[in-house]
């Protein structure tokens, strides 16, 4: 920070003026925040989840009130992959707790009926829109990629 405050000195000396040094040193200083907090965001995004994973279903032929769940198919597993965590959320209800469950990794499909969760139930007439979420799980439990899918049920 020293350096900075011997450029805003140098600046005032040269006959620039205090408010030219102060709005100089302000500038500066939101630069050098804008850059910290892009590289910070980049940096939690990429390195937590790890690489993202492509999700799709469809609520095609999966009855309401039910709790089979739909087919899965992925793509971008990562390749030490043991374990498939899923979990679904109600958009439109996010506290009701639809939970979800592991399978193991053992391609890119996921059977319709392999997750076990409490199906999607909205009321009689209502649409909602629920997002699945899974997480590529290595033998040890770290994650190591994730990826989500949103639908409207009844399709």
């Amino acid at each position: 920070m020293a350096p900075l405050f011997r450029w805003a000195r140098m600046i005032y000396s040269n006959g620039m003026g205090r408010r030219t040094a102060y709005w100089f040193t302000v500038i500066v200083l939101a630069a050098f925040c804008i850059v910290a907090l892009h590289f910070n965001l980049s940096r939690s995004a990429s390195d937590e989840d790890g690489p993202a994973i492509s999700l799709h279903f469809s609520w095609n032929g999966i009855p309401g009130c039910a709790s089979a769940s739909p087919m899965f198919e992925l793509g971008g597993v990562p390749a030490d992959t043991k374990l498939l965590n899923f979990t679904m959320t109600d958009l439109d209800v996010p506290t009701f707790h639809h939970g979800g469950s592991s399978v193991p990794f053992t391609g890119n499909v996921v059977k319709q009926g392999a997750i076990t969760y409490t199906g999607p139930c909205p009321p009689q007439g209502q649409r909602h829109t629920y997002r699945w979420t899974v997480q590529a799980l290595d033998a040890a439990g770290k994650v190591l990629g994730k990826g989500t899918a949103e639908a409207k049920f009844p399709p």
